[in-house]
């Protein structure tokens, strides 16, 4: 059977903010990603695209709705099979790369696979390929102080593809990058990511890169439009 990767139901997310009372920042959401797509979320500032991808991760939990990864319900699981599912099924990349600055560029793609049970040495040759295929063999026993801003974010892609996921979760990863290094960092992940399969689900403000992507839905009023 061909499940979607990701499936969204009715989901709805408030937070309480000051003098402003609850705001409503999710509401009904609903929104689906098929295996192998890779879908584009725009979305207006502050308009929860942040919150979305979360709940979408399963770092955070919407106050109604549904998350199913692969096809299995996320709702009411605890915290341990929570954190499982989401090292197994789900990759990240954020704006900021959030690597490790004690760990080599190896080290940081090694670290996620040996807290999902991957021996050393796979953890390691799968680590030598990733970095590989993104043009960073050379400075795999860098640390990220010593790498660019563009270098730095395909560590954070090898990273997020480290441990095979089938979900790959990405906000504004570009975002911090000169346009030029932007679009050559971003054409690397989409090459991975289609020549791998996976499935994504991309939040960007740049419409040129939207358009790489095989469809774009926005977040507006809480809710895919």
């Amino acid at each position: 059977m061909n499940r979607p990767a990701l499936v969204l139901g009715g989901i709805a997310k408030a937070y309480l903010r000051g003098q402003a009372g609850e705001v409503r920042v999710l509401d009904g959401l609903d929104l689906s990603v098929a295996r192998g797509e890779v879908v584009g979320l725009m979305a207006p500032s502050g308009a929860g695209k942040s919150t979305l991808l979360h709940i979408a991760g399963l770092l955070d939990q919407p106050d109604a709705g549904q998350v199913e990864i692969d096809g299995k319900p996320m709702a009411g699981l605890g915290d341990r099979p929570r954190t499982a599912a989401r090292r197994r099924d789900i990759g990240f990349v954020y704006q900021f790369h959030h690597l490790l600055p004690e760990f080599t560029a190896a080290e940081n793609v090694i670290l996620p696979q040996l807290a999902n049970g991957i021996g050393r040495a796979a953890a390691a040759a799968r680590a030598a390929a990733l970095l590989d295929r993104l043009g960073l063999a050379p400075r795999a026993a860098h640390r990220p102080a010593a790498l660019s801003g563009g270098e730095q974010q395909r560590v954070a892609f090898a990273r997020a593809l480290a441990n095979a996921p089938k979900l790959l979760l990405a906000d504004e990863p570009t975002g911090n990058l000169d346009p030029a290094t932007a679009d050559q960092v971003f054409g690397l992940l989409m090459e991975v990511v289609r020549e791998t399969g996976l499935s994504a689900l991309i939040a960007t403000h740049n419409p040129d890169l939207a358009a790489r992507m095989d469809r774009v839905v926005r977040l507006e009023g809480g809710r895919i439009i």
